[in-house]
């Protein structure tokens, strides 16, 4: 009866290593707010992710509160879902380490993450870059989740987590439960407004094609005005992800922020050029965002509430974290205290 009255428990982490995007939001974090009715959410700051590539400690501190604000204004709730930041959690790191021993070498050398992070950072190709898939395992493993939201880029490393699962219950019995990748609802693919061949990233350099939660008003403004279109001589508002891909990926923003078609955006815009339309997907984003940045900004002002939150966070993830390293700890042999 327990187990059918209990949610069955996701788990999601982002790295603090650059400014929550638009795309994030409008892809992803939109949606999570209504997960929580259905599901036992943790979300949490992967900080010691982070670390892989060198960090300013400043910025990195900065960030990792103005995610867990964002978080928080974009509607997840800490009473309803479970907040927390990585290194608050010290199980992370003891059966990440553990979990290192039941990841093979080969399968590491393979994660074609490391490879593509290994030739961005030819001066820093350290160890945690090689072995950070064992830690996401363990972050994975730690709560027993259901499930794992995952996009394109992390299947590899949700495919390795299912093996280390297999390798260590083989071994020792039941004691991972084996979670299962979680396709989210397709949000809008939101593309770099000035390169819309590759995906809005919080990586990119500010003047490059991207929008974050926490743009002023005037910046956004000036980030669509500078938007990528076409050589359409005619200059029509028309969806052609092939031929016309910058417009078709200013119509996925506008589509996302109104709720209108692209048919009714066809109609909206027809006869008046790019000049009329960069600036209203512009004004359409500033309003959306607008109420999310206020509530950022102010719950960034609140420090006490803020701590209160990590701190909940963390004290409910440790006791469910904990219950799973103290089992993996008697199965693999040493010695309770």
């Amino acid at each position: 009866m327990e187990e059918m009255l209990r949610k069955k428990v996701m788990l999601s982490g982002i790295k603090p290593s650059g400014d929550l995007t638009l795309g994030s939001y409008l892809g992803a974090v939109r949606h999570w707010a209504a997960r929580a009715e259905e599901f036992d959410c943790y979300y949490f700051m992967a900080d010691m992710h982070a670390i892989t590539v060198r960090q300013d400690p400043a910025v990195l501190r900065r960030r990792t509160l103005e995610q867990l604000a964002q978080y928080i204004a974009c509607g997840l709730n800490p009473e309803k879902n479970t907040l927390f930041i990585q290194s608050h959690v010290h199980q992370h790191a003891e059966l990440g380490w553990v979990l290192n021993c039941y990841s093979m070498f080969g399968e590491l050398s393979r994660m074609t993450q490391f490879k593509d992070k290994s030739a961005k950072n030819v001066d820093n190709i350290n160890g945690g870059l090689f072995t950070y898939p064992s830690l996401m395992a363990a972050d994975i493993l730690l709560y027993q989740p259901d499930y794992v939201p995952v996009g394109e880029d992390q299947k590899q490393h949700v495919e390795l987590t299912r093996n280390i699962v297999q390798r260590f219950n083989g071994i020792y019995g039941d004691v991972f439960k084996m979670p299962e990748p979680y396709i989210p609802k397709v949000g809008a693919r939101i593309m770099s407004l000035t390169n819309p061949a590759s995906k809005m990233s919080k990586s990119e350099d500010q003047d490059t094609g991207r929008v974050t939660l926490m743009d002023d008003p005037t910046l956004i403004m000036k980030q669509f005005k500078r938007a990528i279109t076409d050589s359409d001589t005619q200059r029509c508002v028309r969806y052609d992800p092939e031929e016309k891909p910058g417009v078709a990926n200013l119509m996925t923003i506008y589509a996302a922020v109104t709720g209108k078609s692209y048919q009714e955006i066809e109609a909206e815009f027809d006869g008046q050029g790019y000049g009329m339309f960069k600036p209203a997907v512009g004004e359409a984003v500033v309003e959306v965002l607008r109420p999310i940045r206020d509530e950022a900004q102010r719950i960034l002002k609140d420090k006490a509430y803020l701590e209160s939150v990590y701190r909940n966070g963390a004290e409910k993830a440790s006791y469910a974290a904990e219950r799973t390293l103290r089992k993996v700890y008697k199965k693999i042999g040493f010695i309770s205290q």
